[in-house]
């Protein structure tokens, strides 16, 4: 009887579980002897937010841009919607909105002038042109200030704005690399907030972050080191028995150096 409850609840969670939108198989990429990203696997669910987190030079960058068709993988496969990121890159980039840590937003022109730019490069016309610009300008609170150039604005708002900019086309996978790296503690949660809308809206989203507070409002944490992937959990998983998520990650990250160095490889 234990062991009928333990089966009904295991398929009670599997069914529970969405499809994956973005899908990694054994996935490499090498810049001559370098390797910079070695053999990763992983799966992300269709209406999640999975977080990235790391060491500096982990390869976090680079597995990002290989998703978001930017950097073509030395091996293993990648899937966003079905669709192979090599082979099939423009059905790639139609389903994702991607946005790397210094957006290329034009600093001249003013906020609608830089979203009427995106939407003139994805062919978003007439009423639902005008939608859009209402909409995604509405809900980053950036309306007020349409007339404003891009290069007045704070940190917090230039990233909102770029975001409002890469969602319209109105994608199903959202790719943010560090979005609010550098922005003040109250930007960075308004911007999380609005992340958090978009999940319940059903979008997917995979953010790398360098602030483990934001690592905790993540459905699941890819940890990072050395090109390879250390774990993969829920925050509350990675934590454990530590004190908090920063201490975990440390942990972690020390122990794999400490018997690297001590196989040889580290010296």
């Amino acid at each position: 009887m234990h062991g009928l409850n333990n089966q009904t609840a295991a398929g009670a969670v599997a069914r529970s579980r969405k499809p994956p939108l973005i899908e990694v198989h054994d996935v490499s990429k090498n810049f001559g002897s370098l390797t910079a990203v070695s053999a990763v696997t992983f799966a992300i669910e269709a209406g999640t937010i999975s977080g990235l987190v790391g060491s500096d030079g982990a390869g976090k960058t680079t597995l990002l841009r290989m998703i978001a068709t930017m950097v073509r993988p030395t091996s293993g496969t990648i899937l966003v919607d079905g669709h192979d990121v090599v082979n099939q890159k423009s059905s790639v980039k139609e389903v994702i909105g991607y946005m790397p840590q210094r957006f290329g937003l034009y600093q001249d022109l003013t906020i609608a002038e830089n979203l009427d730019f995106f939407m003139d490069i994805y062919g978003i016309k007439g009423t639902e042109r005008n939608r859009r610009r209402d909409y995604y300008l509405g809900f980053s609170n950036l309306l007020p200030f349409v007339d404003r150039k891009a290069g007045d604005l704070s940190g917090g708002m230039k990233q909102k704005l770029g975001l409002a900019c890469v969602l319209v086309h109105q994608p199903k996978a959202l790719i943010l690399d560090e979005p609010t790296n550098g922005v003040d503690p109250v930007s960075r949660q308004e911007f999380w907030d609005i992340l958090a809308e978009m999940k319940r809206n059903g979008m997917t989203i995979f953010v790398s972050t360098a602030y483990l507070d934001e690592g905790e409002k993540c459905d699941q944490l890819i940890l990072m080191h050395n090109a390879r992937i250390l774990a993969i959990a829920t925050p509350h998983e990675i934590q454990a028995d530590f004190f908090d998520l920063e201490e975990a990650m440390i942990r972690r990250i020390r122990a794999i150096d400490n018997n690297m160095t001590e196989d040889g490889f580290g010296s």
